[in-house]
């Protein structure tokens, strides 16, 4: 009898381990998730800043200006 009692109690708390790892494990996940969309986001964001810089520096230039017709001096 003393024996099945141990037992048991040795599988409750592998259980117990068991479920601790387990959600352990689904918190990295999560954390894991949420880093990718972070990256994401800043990759974007920083696609976006350099789409920027890039048509401020055409503008600049007047290229762009001329081939839009943005501004028209006297023609």
């Amino acid at each position: 009898m003393e024996r099945d009692e141990r037992h048991k109690h040795e599988n409750q708390a592998d259980n117990a381990d068991m479920i601790a790892r387990s959600m352990q494990a689904q918190q990295k996940d999560k954390q894991r998730e949420h880093t990718r969309r972070m990256n994401k986001l800043w990759i974007w964001l920083g696609v976006l800043f350099l789409v920027a810089i890039l048509l401020w520096w055409i503008f600049s230039i007047g290229f762009f200006e001329d081939t839009t017709g943005v501004t028209n001096f006297g023609n």
